[in-house]
């Protein structure tokens, strides 16, 4: 006997025993036997479309790693354990992907999970409810990865405009943060050393020249001014 077979013996379609080691063995005659593989398998799961937490139409796919465990179960609780696992795997998917939002634009929730930037918690998530549903089955889970996630094709185009909108906002926050920091600290080097004396509306036109020059997209163009700020 293959060393990664295993054989489920039953007597008049009761449950004998399994045999999983080599050699040589006297059964009864009447004892009817029945192969289950032992070694790991791979199902590379197709895409599947799926509405995640908030709605948004995703396609999904996963790729999961598994073996038979525990062969009575196999055998006796399922009627087909290869299917059994096709069919729960491709369940846990898609109550995975509607679990979860694609990605996260709330900033009442920051720390939501995604399932495009929480990739090792989505992937023990998966797993673990995989674990749950296979249990049954006498099957253990080895691996359970995500392997395929995308927007829809139909709002594809629309969401990758407002992941880069986003992004842009966010630079140009931080842009914002930094330059009146280095406005804050510049006023204040000037006062500490004593370098300028400038008053009210000076300072406001200094800052306003500041906040232009650091916030800009493109390069500053110097002015030579031959007046004062009040001609």
């Amino acid at each position: 006997m293959n060393p990664n077979e295993s054989r489920v013996i039953t007597l008049f379609g009761s449950y004998v025993g399994t045999v999983k080691t080599n050699g040589f063995w006297w059964a009864n005659p009447f004892f009817t036997k029945k192969e289950i593989s032992l070694r790991a398998r791979n199902l590379n799961g197709e895409k599947i479309k799926v509405n995640d937490k908030v709605g948004n139409p995703i396609e999904i796919a996963a790729v999961i790693v598994w073996q038979v465990e525990e062969t009575a179960r196999a055998a006796f609780e399922v009627d087909d354990y290869v299917n059994f696992v096709s069919v729960q795997s491709e369940a846990a998917v898609r109550n995975l992907a509607s679990s979860c939002p694609y990605d996260n634009f709330s900033e009442t929730e920051p720390n939501e999970i995604t399932l495009r930037g929480g990739a090792e918690k989505v992937n023990k998530l998966l797993e673990d409810e995989l674990s749950a549903r296979l249990e049954r089955a006498g099957v253990k889970v080895i691996e359970a990865r995500i392997s395929h996630l995308a927007y829809a094709p139909e709002i594809a185009s629309a969401m990758l405009q407002r992941q880069q909108a986003t992004a842009v906002v966010a630079a140009r926050r931080q842009i914002v943060d930094g330059a009146v920091g280095m406005v804050e600290m510049a006023l204040e080097k000037l006062s500490e050393k004593n370098l300028v004396q400038l008053d009210e509306e000076r300072k406001a036109a200094m800052v306003s020249n500041l906040l232009v020059v650091l916030c800009s997209d493109k390069s500053a163009s110097p002015v030579v001014n031959t007046g004062t700020l009040y001609n």
